[in-house]
């Protein structure tokens, strides 16, 4: 069902916990935009509904999930409409992130953290959504001040860890946890990121470089750039790497719209994930006037374009995902999963903010 088009708390709320509206805030929402005129939200909803009809193992608090569940709030986030999937899965998780023994800190492991800040932050801020996320990260500072910082050692970490680190950090104005984020993105940087191209490799062995990895990069930056304060000494670094990786990932879309699976080689089929990973940043980037509309538009409008017209399919079927590996791959039209899903959304969100007649009005 469609909600009226607000982005009110109570009333996003309301819809994600209640399956439906209060009789007044129904009468005090603004007016939505007619579904005809938005077609990117009409698609968003209808893949994010394909996937909790469809998906596979859709129950644990990973990463796969955890990337699909911080998309499918922002598609209520968007369109007002929600299938009221998250906070269930978040409930019958107990709000717990996993553990992996012998690896206290993996990064895949704090992936949950991020939609359990959403939940927390837009539709249910109950304190105990962020209690195990909270205890997870006070630990994890108290390594990181004690040294250990080398443990981010593949690209995807920095999407995984790093928004909820800024979050956290801002939300309690600790500068201790900011700090952490801080030197354990520096050490990823140093052994990742290729001043050079501007691109990340995947981990120390790779030498290509994946559409996907600088994808969950890009997007770490975005979260990270989204809620640090304008004034935050650590702010003009990773403005400075995103504005560096969105340049060069500009001049690497290929001419259907897609990034290929490999950024560097030449040849290769459609590839969704990395794709909408990348419209999202490049999105953002010009959303928040950090990227010139002039140059970078074009490239989010292609890219939407190709997404929804060859990699979503008609009854909202998000393919051609690479499968789960460590590096680039081939992707056919029938693949998808909960993250290539997830980061579909998320580029919606952005595009739907950029697009005459989907942009919701704020809150009366």
């Amino acid at each position: 069902m469609r909600f009226p088009g607000i982005r009110g708390f109570a009333v996003l709320a309301a819809a994600v916990t209640a399956g439906g509206l209060a009789p007044a805030a129904t009468a005090a929402a603004a007016p939505a935009a007619p579904a005809a005129q938005c077609s990117v939200a009409d698609l968003m909803v209808k893949a994010g509904d394909y996937w909790v009809a469809h998906g596979e193992n859709l129950a644990p608090a990973d990463s796969q999930n955890a990337t699909f569940h911080v998309g499918n709030l922002a598609v209520v986030r968007t369109t007002g409409v929600s299938n009221h999937t998250t906070l269930p899965w978040g409930q019958a998780n107990n709000y717990l992130l996993p553990a992996t023994p012998g690896q206290p800190f993996r990064a895949e492991d704090e992936a949950a953290g991020e939609a359990y800040l959403d939940l927390y932050t837009y539709f249910h801020p109950d304190p105990p959504i962020l209690a195990d996320l909270r205890s997870r990260l006070a630990d994890e500072v108290a390594s990181v001040q004690a040294g250990h910082t080398a443990y981010w050692d593949h690209v995807g970490a920095l999407n995984m860890a790093m928004p909820s680190f800024a979050r956290i950090g801002v939300m309690d104005s600790s500068e201790p946890t900011l700090e952490a984020m801080q030197k354990l993105f520096h050490s990823t940087e140093k052994n990742l990121f290729d001043e050079f191209t501007g691109l990340w490799r995947t981990d120390a062995r790779s030498i290509g470089y994946w559409s996907q990895g600088n994808g969950w990069a890009l997007a770490a930056l975005v979260k990270v750039l989204q809620v640090l304060p304008a004034n935050d000494p650590r702010r003009p670094e990773y403005l400075r790497v995103f504005k560096k990786m969105a340049t060069t990932l500009s001049v690497l879309q290929r001419p259907d719209g897609f990034w290929n699976a490999n950024l560097l080689l030449p040849f290769g089929g459609p590839e969704s994930s990395g794709t909408s990973l990348i419209t999202y940043g490049l999105a953002w980037g010009v959303n928040a006037g950090v990227l010139d509309s002039r140059w970078f538009k074009p490239a989010v409008e292609k890219a939407w374009q190709a997404l929804s017209t060859k990699a979503v399919t008609a009854d909202g079927l998000v393919g051609y995902v690479q499968p789960k590996t460590d590096g680039p791959g081939p992707a056919a039209a029938t693949d998808t999963s909960g993250y290539g899903v997830g980061a579909f959304l998320l580029a919606g969100q952005q595009v739907a903010d950029l697009t005459p007649g989907c942009a919701l009005p704020p809150a009366q």
